[in-house]
Order: structure tokens, then C-alpha cells, then sequence
């Protein structure tokens, strides 16, 4: 991305958009929270120090945790995303899911999108098998936005973490969550963070991405990159940063952005939890009130937020 003396507007990617909201009958007093452990993030991943600040957070002055972050993993590379030819192999692509399964985006799949999607309006390569991909910034910022420019439909979306290095996430976190009995859905912006300090986004649009005809793949580890958020997770895939704990309970990837510990899926035992609720949250004594990550195909870490939520600023 181009530099400027100026700097550029923040664009609050956290919590811009309430898609519903509604009550549950769980009685907010009665639930154990813990509070955030910030020795759990990768110092290295961290500009500066975290520190503590009072922050309005719905109109109430909340003790936060404030860092800024890269949005750069440690633990793993980004990409690949998109294979250059319909021979390539899963090596060269990412994945993609649908119906709650995960697919890899190899040349094959690419050559397929027609039967897949059932709608011959599909071709994502050229006459001589190779794959139609946003090349450049300026491509990716054409296809990566919901009103996908008209030359980059029937592409293979993919924009670079150089294109975005100097980008920086500031987040805002409650030292101490609190709970609610508002359920929050929201379509944009982080719902959470790794310990790498990548953050977690809502589901992708996937709808709009693939109504333009276009596809938008996930490299292994869940992420990619947009021109206003840089590199995100939609999956756990198990490639960042895992707390285990001391029992079988399955191990901790983050916070979300109300300072609930979000945890994978599986516990030690290959077991899922049975009694999560809406959000995929529940509650044990030791953890107290948390989330679980959701299946890598379900286009979701988590669902919604039970609590009071902070925020997530990117400055470009």
C-alpha cells in the first residue's frame, strides 16, 4: 500500500454492524468469568506493551487491555490461496468450504466450479488452463469488495499481506468480561483474537462473493487478507498458538472481543462439548463462562458475543 504523511481515517472494524439480537434467560449474575491473561500473547507479535486503560464500553467506563498488533502470524506463512493452473495440485491453492465440509482449492476444484455450483456461468481459468486471479493490488481491490468490479468476476480472489505490511489493529479488550443476556451477531469487523494477535472476523460473505462469480479461498490456516482488515482468520484450523490446560477441556486460541477465552473445538479426547449455546459458549469452574471455536467448514469461529464487547481499529 502507498504511504502517506497523512494518516488515514480508522476504519473500526469491530462491532460496526448488529445483525440481531436477543435475550437469553441465563441469569448474568450467576456466571463465573475469568479475566484475560495477556502472558498469553506472543510478545513478539505485540508493538509496544499492552496496557491498561478506562474505556466507555456501552455507555459504561470499563478497565480495558489496549495493544496494537501487525496482524502478522509467527507460528505459520500465509497463503497459498489461489492455484495458477487447473493441473496444480492442493499444494498450490487453499481451501474453501461449503455446506459445513472443507474443500481444497486445487486446479481441479477451480476446473469444476460449474458442476460444483451447478451453474455454467462458471469459468475461473482461460482456454489454456490457466486460473483467472487478482494479480496485483489494484485487481484485489477491485474483486475483494462486495460490488465486485465487472473485469474481475469469475476470479479467483487473493490479495497479499505486502500489499497491506504497514497496516496496524488496535485492540480494545475488558481486562474482566461481563456477561450479558443479549446475544450480538454481527457481519463485519473482529469478533476475537489470536495469541498471534490475528484476529478472528465473522463469517465471510460468502453469498455476495460468490454471486460475482467469484472465489475467495482461505489458505490452510483459515486466513486471508482485506485491503481494510489485512490478514484474518475464519477458521481454526489448529496452525496458531494453542494454551493446554491441565484437564482433557480442549485448548485455549484467544480472546474474543469481550475477553471470553475462545477455545478449539475438540477437547483432549477428540470429544465435542454438548452444551454450548447459541454463541457456542457454556461454562465449567474452571474457565468459567467461554466459547468454542466452530467446525473449520462452518465459515465461523464463533457465532456471537455474550458479552460486553470491545473493539478492533485499523489504521492504515
Amino acid at each position: 500500500m502507498k504511504t502517506s504523511k497523512h494518516l488515514k481515517p480508522f476504519f473500526i472494524l469491530a462491532l460496526t454492524i448488529v445483525l440481531a439480537s436477543c435475550k437469553s434467560d441465563k441469569n448474568t449474575e450467576s456466571v463465573k468469568v475469568v479475566s484475560v491473561n495477556p502472558d498469553y500473547f506472543i510478545a513478539d507479535n505485540i508493538i509496544g506493551k499492552i496496557t491498561q486503560e478506562t474505556v466507555e464500553l456501552d455507555g459504561t467506563p470499563t478497565l480495558c487491555y489496549v495493544f496494537k498488533t501487525n496482524s502478522r502470524p509467527s507460528e505459520h506463512q500465509m497463503g497459498p490461496w489461489c492455484p495458477r493452473h487447473i493441473d496444480d495440485a492442493k499444494e498450490k491453492g487453499g481451501i474453501w468450504f461449503e455446506d459445513g465440509k472443507v474443500y481444497d482449492v486445487d486446479g481441479h476444484f477451480i476446473a469444476e466450479l460449474a458442476e460444483f455450483y451447478k451453474d455454467d456461468e462458471w469459468k475461473v481459468f482461460r482456454e489454456d488452463g490457466s486460473v483467472k486471479y487478482t494479480a496485483t493490488q489494484e485487481e484485489c481491490e477491485g474483486a475483494a469488495k462486495p460490488d465486485v468490479d465487472e473485469a474481475y468476476q469469475n476470479y479467483c480472489v487473493e490479495c497479499l499481506p505486502k500489499y497491506y505490511k504497514d497496516q496496524v489493529t488496535t485492540y480494545t479488550i475488558p481486562v474482566t468480561p461481563v456477561y450479558t443476556n443479549n446475544e450480538k451477531r454481527f457481519r463485519v469487523g473482529a469478533i476475537g483474537v489470536a495469541f498471534n494477535g490475528v484476529n478472528f472476523d465473522p463469517p465471510a460473505p460468502t453469498e455476495a462473493i460468490l454471486a460475482a462469480h467469484t472465489i475467495a479461498p482461505l489458505d490452510d490456516h483459515g486466513g486471508h487478507v482485506n485491503p481494510h482488515g489485512g490478514y484474518h482468520y475464519h477458521a481454526a484450523t489448529g496452525f496458531t498458538k494453542e494454551v493446554n490446560q491441565a484437564d482433557v477441556h480442549a485448548p485455549m486460541l484467544g480472546y474474543a472481543i469481550d475477553g471470553f477465552g475462545i477455545y478449539a473445538l475438540l477437547d483432549a479426547n477428540e470429544n465435542q462439548p454438548t452444551d454450548l449455546d447459541d454463541c457456542g459458549g457454556h461454562e465449567d469452574e474452571t474457565r468459567g463462562y467461554h466459547y468454542h471455536a466452530g467446525e473449520p467448514g462452518g465459515n465461523q469461529v464463533i457465532k456471537c458475543l455474550n458479552g460486553v464487547a470491545g473493539n478492533a481499529r485499523v489504521q492504515e
